[in-house]
């Protein structure tokens, strides 16, 4: 059984059970924090299990996001003058990251395979390949996109405290990517990593969509 937000992608692999949500992409579920809509969403993808041949089917509701939305996120002040400002910058924003997990939890799933503590180091492993090291011998903690995306998971989580409400949902990845330090390394090393060559399966996930080096 499959949820799916891009109508053309769900109804072409056509999944023995699919529900085609008209949601925002990385909003599977509909509403953030209303735990009534997203039951209703999972009883409706569930009920699609007594269905005697495959169907894929329309949620029903729409919902729409603000993609112009600016996320107003203060970044913490530099603490250690001899660090690169993006391992400073993601350790200055450790506490709002715990306080945003003692709150909400990791429900979200925000930081899968790096434990909060390498995050910092993570960072410094793509400032190295931003800098001229091939990946392999940069020291990146497993497959790079996932690290990647950890490494945004834990910006994102922080930002939602720091922020005080949860944001349309691009608007995070949106000021990751464009007003912090290690959002320019990453891009920076997504660059660096196709200019050298490395397969684009490794590289074009570092940052989605639109983010993504052409």
């Amino acid at each position: 059984m499959t949820l799916g937000s891009i109508r053309e992608q769900l109804y072409g692999t056509a999944p023995p059970r699919g529900l085609y949500c008209a949601f925002p992409l990385g909003r599977p579920l509909g509403v953030p924090n209303d735990p009534t809509f997203q039951h209703r969403v999972l009883a409706r993808a569930f009920g699609l299990l007594e269905a005697t041949s495959p169907t894929v089917v329309d949620y029903g509701e729409t919902i729409t996001d603000d993609p112009e939305e600016v996320l107003v996120c203060p970044l913490p002040l530099r603490h250690d003058p001899e660090a690169h400002p993006a391992v400073d910058e993601a350790r200055g924003l450790r506490a709002a990251y715990e306080r945003a997990v003692k709150k909400f939890g990791n429900r979200t799933g925000a930081v899968r395979h790096l434990d909060a503590d390498a995050v910092p180091d993570a960072i410094a492993a793509f400032i190295r390949v931003a800098e001229g090291t091939p990946w392999k011998e940069a020291g990146i903690p497993g497959i790079p996109a996932r690290a990647a995306q950890d490494i945004r998971g834990y910006y994102e989580m922080a930002a939602m405290e720091i922020a005080g409400h949860t944001p349309a949902a691009w608007a995070g990845y949106r000021w990751y990517r464009d007003q912090t330090e290690t959002g320019t390394v990453i891009k920076s090393a997504q660059k660096a990593m196709k200019d050298s060559g490395t397969k684009e399966a490794l590289w074009r996930f570092l940052l989605p969509l639109d983010a993504q080096v052409t």
